[in-house]
């Protein structure tokens, strides 16, 4: 999984239009991933193919995204994976001072 795609599940625990994912995504990171929107939507077309996300209206007509139950099982094991790369990084950080 990508940084970007990461992030963007990540910023769906609860549902999101595309600006407050980015919003979300940049108050995460401290600024220093600032998406675009053609990422972003880019990003939500190939979530919501794969169904990790599924989109509806909300009453102002704008498109919301939510996180599926297939997303959350993905980001589960993509928190899994990241949690055994942190755990190697730290365990050699010394070889690379």
């Amino acid at each position: 999984m990508t940084e970007t795609a990461f992030y963007i599940l990540l910023s769906l625990t609860e549902p999101r239009h595309g600006y407050g994912i980015i919003q979300c995504v940049e108050e995460l990171t401290d600024g220093r991933l600032r998406l675009g929107s053609g990422t972003v939507y880019g990003t939500l077309t190939k979530m919501h193919k794969d169904a990790m996300i599924a989109v509806f209206a909300d009453e102002k007509r704008k498109t919301i995204y939510e996180v599926t139950d297939r997303g959350k099982l993905i980001m589960q094991a993509e928190m899994v994976r990241l949690e055994e790369l942190h755990k190697n990084a730290t365990r050699f950080r010394r070889e690379f001072i």
